[in-house]
């Protein structure tokens, strides 16, 4: 920790974070500004605040909003002496910075009562600008909201039992503490193992840093006992959502959240609405004949791909923690009839919506028309705002649910190109798997291309048709769209609807060639010569097995 005698003076004027003893490769491209001083390894971090939840990396020099230039610019005020130890570094005021050994205990004090403060409005332009000056919030503080069960109809059933829900777009059921369902009891006593203990085991500062939570909040007991689904913040309505789909190209009618149970939503200072979601915290009335637990291995194929993906610039759903649950869960891995007690685990996922093609497709195969009309305007009125000033009349060809039917084909249709260029395959890609956002989902029998085969899927089930595989995958989201546009066909009309799934090919096209250019290095891309290229380049690597 370091300490400055006027800290204060630099919080109010400079709106800086100041932090020590980081690792330099961790804020590698980051958007942080590094000051090294005293050693490769050790680094003197000087943060603006509305950059602490921001993934924008800034180009040097650029202005920021409300606040001073980066810190090349700084010299109206004084620079950083460069040339300082780590002890004896001046800060940006000129001031020797306090001996560390001695102020331990004073920095912690004026950092907690810097973390408790509020930015002064009137330090900043805009409301905006000062709602993103404010510093990281502990997790006891978050606001929750649930637009989605208090603008929605849910389930008036209150049981947790399977069952068929009419009506209705979520039942309320709340997570279950692992323990009290594990399954070692089900095993005989010599293939019984040892569990290991409940903890965190992965929890993901990028994420948590979306919900404008403070560092470590993962290492808290509150974390561990939220994430394994044993306590509830203030304002958390749980609930399992209740969604149809098409499986495999055939109607499967009823699915819903399984093993997955929505905490509750939190609005973060940029504005920005993230949902939160236990996967394996147990039982749902859409769990039919499982138990609505998930095993480690399947955890934390998901925590890491997901965030991988966000790393790529892939759009996903978030990982925010891992967490191990100390109970046992019987899987049969290779469905071979020979099941095994494996650790379970619970992952919190996010997104800003978890809303999926088949949550329309379900009322409409009801015959629930004003339930579909419901789902469309809740959508559209939060998350996509802008669609709101078209008119609601099926008999424009613009109206707000055809407007919103090409922006999910748009957003779709970026997706699967940027799994085609990293080589991604998801492997079940079902109608309930996919996102009104355009965000990767539900990472289950995923996998990644080695050597170039187009034939390739991740998924046992699949092999015999290859529905799902590499070179499929971008005919397969239009067929999806085909789902979700035939359901919003009472709101849209056909011809609007049709006209709408003919422009994806074209979006498809232009975006997935995009990338293939900065792929392939090309500075520009000509139609005919370099698509012939790209196309002889496949054939070749199929060929000859290269790793893509």
């Amino acid at each position: 920790w370091f300490c400055f005698d006027n800290l204060s003076s630099i919080f109010d004027r400079m709106y800086l974070k100041v932090c020590a003893k980081v690792d330099m490769n961790e804020f590698s491209g980051s958007g942080r500004q590094i000051l090294c001083c005293g050693g490769s390894n050790l680094g003197f971090v000087l943060t603006p605040l509305n950059w602490l939840k921001s993934t924008t990396v800034r180009k040097t020099g650029e202005n920021l909003p409300g606040i001073l230039p980066h810190y090349h610019s700084l010299s109206k005020i004084g620079r950083v002496n460069w040339n300082r130890s780590v002890a004896n570094m001046t800060n940006i005021e000129g001031t020797p910075a306090v001996n560390i050994s001695e102020t331990r205990n004073k920095s912690e004090q004026i950092l907690k009562k810097y973390q408790s403060a509020k930015v002064n409005e009137s330090a900043t332009s805009s409301s905006d600008e000062s709602a993103s000056l404010q510093i990281g919030k502990q997790l006891s503080e978050l606001q929750f909201e649930s637009t989605f069960t208090d603008k929605l109809p849910g389930d008036t059933e209150t049981k947790n039992f399977t069952r068929q829900v009419q009506g209705a777009v979520y039942s309320f059921i709340s997570p279950t503490d692992p323990k009290v369902d594990c399954q070692t009891a089900r095993i005989p006593p010599e293939y019984s193992t040892q569990l290991p203990e409940q903890k965190m085991l992965a929890w993901s500062e990028s994420a948590a840093s979306l919900l404008d939570l403070s560092s470590n909040q993962g290492s808290t007991d509150l974390a561990l006992r939220v994430f394994s689904g044993q306590e509830l913040l203030p304002g958390m309505k749980p609930y399992a959502q209740c969604y149809g789909g098409h499986q495999f190209g055939s109607w499967a009618g009823q699915l819903g959240d399984g093993r997955a149970i929505n905490l509750g939503e939190i609005v973060n200072a940029s504005g920005q609405r993230w949902e939160l979601q236990l996967k394996g915290a147990g039982k749902t009335p859409y769990s039919r004949f499982a138990d609505g637990r998930a095993v480690l291995r399947s955890s934390l194929r998901e925590f890491l791909c997901s965030e991988a993906m966000a790393a790529l610039g892939v759009p996903t759903t978030r990982a925010l923690s891992l967490v191990l649950s100390g109970a046992g869960v019987i899987r049969d891995m290779f469905y071979s009839g020979d099941p095994k007690l494996e650790p379970g685990a619970i992952v919190c996922r996010m997104a800003p919506s978890f809303i999926r093609f088949g949550t329309f497709q379900l009322p409409v195969s009801r015959g629930d028309s004003d339930l579909l009309k419901k789902i469309a305007d809740y959508s559209i009125s939060m998350h996509y705002p802008e669609l709101e000033k078209y008119s609601e009349s099926i008999d424009d060809c613009e109206n707000r649910y055809v407007m919103f039917l090409r922006e999910v084909i748009r957003k779709n249709a970026e997706m699967v190109a940027a799994w085609q260029t990293i080589g991604f395959v998801h492997g079940v890609m079902n109608t309930d798997n996919m996102s009104i956002l355009g965000l990767t989902i539900d990472y289950g029998p995923y996998g990644f291309l080695d050597e170039y085969d187009p034939k390739y899927t991740p998924n046992t089930t699949d092999m015999p048709g290859l529905r799902y595989c590499y070179s499929r995958q971008p005919t397969i989201v239009l067929w999806n769209l085909l789902q979700l546009a035939q359901a919003l066909v009472p709101l849209t009309g056909v011809p609007a609807a049709e006209a709408a799934l003919n422009e994806y090919q074209g979006i498809y096209d232009s975006i997935v060639t995009e990338r293939w250019r900065r792929k392939l290095g090309f500075q520009t891309w000509k139609e005919k010569e370099d698509q012939g290229l790209l196309d002889e380049l496949f054939v070749q690597m199929e060929a000859d097995k290269v790793d893509f």
